[in-house]
C-alpha cells in the first residue's frame, strides 16, 4: 500500500463497537471484495470492501473476518482468514500478509489460512444460534453483479437453515458514521492531498488547456503524496459541461471566458475526501459569474451553520432549499410568482439547484449512515450547494468536508483550500 501504517488500535476499537451491539450467542462474518475481471486475463484494480477494512485494517483480497464474542474458545472470538502466502506468490504478485504482519495490522491474534475456513467455520456455527451477514443497504446502491458476500449468504442459508440470520448493515451504518480521531486524521490527510492538487491547478489552468490535462495534473499530485488517486471519478467540467451534474468525459478544451467546475478529490488509506471548486479559465470571473459564485458561497456558509447535533437531515435540506430560493430570486432566475405557484414535491428552486446539499463521507465518498436519525458529533458531511444555468453555459458548485462538533459550527477539514472568488483570482494571476 502507498499509505503509511495505521495504528491497529483503530480497528480494535471498531470491532469492540460492533460486538457491543450484537445479540447474545451470535457471530458475524465479513468478506473481502472480489477481484473483478475486465476481459482475457485483465482485472480491475482491487478495492477492499470497506466494512472488513474498517474492522480489521486488512487491505487484501480473499480475506474473511469472523467475530464471535461468546465463543467457548477464546482464540475464536476474533478470527482472520487470509490467502496463504508463498515464495511463488511473492515473486508474481508481491508479498501478502503473514500471520505476524496480519496481527500487526489488525490486532487480531488468531489468523488461519483460507483453506482452513470450512472446518473452523463449521465448528463455530455449531456453537452459535444466529449469524450476522453483510448486505449492501446503502440507499443509493444498485448492484447488478453477485458479490462475494452475496455468494456467502446463499451458502449460509443453504447449509445452516436452522440458524437465525441477522443484518450487519444497521450496526455498521451507525458505528461507521461516528468517526474515530484516527479516522479524522486520515481524512484530514486526504483533504491535505486534495489541497495540494487544487493549488497546483491554479497556476496551470489557462485558455486552451484541455480538461484531461487538468485531470493529469491532479493525478500526478495525488500519487506523489501517497494516494492511490481520485476518491471517485473526477468531474472536470468547463463551460456548459458544468450543467451536467455527473459529467466525467473530461475531454473538452477550456475556453477563455468559461468557468471550470472541478469536483475532484483524493483518497488516502481508503478514506475519501470530496471537494468542489469553480475557477475561471481566464483567471478572472465576469461580473455575472462572480454574482452566481457568491450566491452559492452565501448558501454554503449559511448551510454549514445548520450542521449541528440533533438536527434531522430532512429538515436541514428543506432549510437549505429556502436559502437557495432567496438567492435565485436575487439573481432573477426565479420569481416570487414561481414560488407561489410551485409544486409541493418540486419547489421552484429545483430548476437551478436539483440535488441535495450534504451526504455522509468517510471510507466511502457517499458513506453509510442512518439518515432518519439526528446528526451527532463526530459525523462528517459534505456541504455542496450549486446553481446550474444551462442557458448561460454556467454551473457553480462549492463543496467542503465538515466535521460535526459537540458545540458550535462544524470544523472544516478543507478550511485551508482557497474558496473566496477573490482568493482564487489572486492565486491564478500570480507571476
Amino acid at each position: 500500500m502507498k499509505y503509511l501504517p495505521i495504528n491497529a488500535a483503530l480497528f480494535s476499537t471498531n470491532r469492540e463497537s460492533f460486538v457491543k451491539q450484537m445479540v447474545e450467542g451470535a457471530l458475524a462474518v465479513f468478506n473481502s471484495n472480489d477481484i473483478f475481471p475486465i476481459s482475457a486475463d485483465s482485472t480491475m484494480p482491487f478495492q477492499q470492501h470497506r466494512d472488513i477494512f474498517y474492522l480489521s485494517g486488512v487491505d487484501q483480497e480473499e480475506s474473511i473476518l469472523v467475530l464471535f464474542p461468546s465463543a467457548s474458545n477464546p482464540a475464536h472470538r476474533e478470527i482472520l482468514f487470509l490467502k496463504e502466502t508463498s515464495e511463488l506468490i511473492a515473486i508474481w504478485e508481491g508479498e501478502k500478509l503473514t500471520k505476524s504482519t496480519a496481527f500487526e495490522v489488525s490486532g487480531i491474534k488468531t489468523v488461519y489460512w483460507l483453506q482452513q475456513f470450512p472446518v473452523i467455520f463449521k465448528q463455530v456455527m455449531a456453537e452459535c444460534s444466529a449469524i450476522y451477514v453483510n448486505t449492501n443497504e446503502h440507499l443509493r446502491a444498485s448492484t447488478v453483479v453477485e458479490t462475494r458476500e452475496d455468494r456467502f449468504i446463499k451458502t449460509v442459508k443453504n447449509d445452516y437453515p436452522a440458524h437465525h440470520v441477522l443484518k450487519s448493515a444497521p450496526i455498521m451504518h451507525r458505528i461507521r458514521s461516528i468517526k474515530h480521531p484516527i479516522e479524522i486524521d486520515l481524512m484530514q490527510t486526504a483533504c491535505n492531498i486534495t489541497e495540494a492538487g487544487f493549488r497546483r491547478l491554479l497556476g496551470f489552468v489557462k485558455p486552451g488547456v484541455w480538461e484531461y490535462e487538468i485531470e493529469a495534473e491532479l493525478s500526478h499530485e495525488f500519487l506523489r503524496n501517497r494516494s492511490k488517486g481520485f476518491a471517485y471519478t473526477p468531474i472536470i467540467a468547463s463551460g456548459k459541461n458544468a450543467c451536467v451534474l455527473h459529467y466525467i468525459e473530461n475531454n473538452q478544451q477550456c475556453k477563455d471566458g468559461d468557468v471550470i467546475l472541478l469536483d475532484v478529490a483524493a483518497e488516502y488509506a481508503n478514506y475519501s475526501s470530496d471537494l468542489t471548486r469553480c475557477i475561471p479559465v481566464s483567471g478572472r470571473f465576469t461580473k455575472r459569474q462572480k454574482a452566481v459564485y457568491n450566491a452559492v458561497l452565501h448558501v454554503k456558509k449559511e448551510a454549514e451553520k445548520l450542521l449541528l447535533p440533533g438536527v434531522i437531515m430532512a429538515d436541514y435540506h428543506k432549510a437549505v432549499g429556502l436559502l437557495m430560493e432567496e438567492q435565485l430570486v436575487k439573481l432573477q432566475l426565479i420569481s416570487l410568482d414561481d414560488i407561489k405557484n410551485q409544486k409541493a414535491d418540486w419547489p421552484a428552486y429545483k430548476k437551478y439547484f436539483m440535488h441535495g446539499t450534504s451526504h455522509f463521507i468517510g471510507l466511502d465518498t457517499h458513506d453509510v449512515g442512518l439518515w432518519h436519525e439526528p446528526i451527532k458529533a463526530g459525523m462528517v458531511f459534505t456541504c455542496e450547494p450549486g446553481i446550474y444555468i444551462p442557458e448561460e453555459g454556467l454551473g457553480i458548485r462549492l463543496e467542503d468536508d465538515l466535521l460535526v462538533q459537540k458545540t458550535g459550527a462544524p470544523f472544516n477539514l478543507m478550511g485551508n483550500i482557497p474558496l473566496e472568488a477573490e482568493a482564487i483570482e489572486d492565486l491564478m494571476n500570480r507571476g
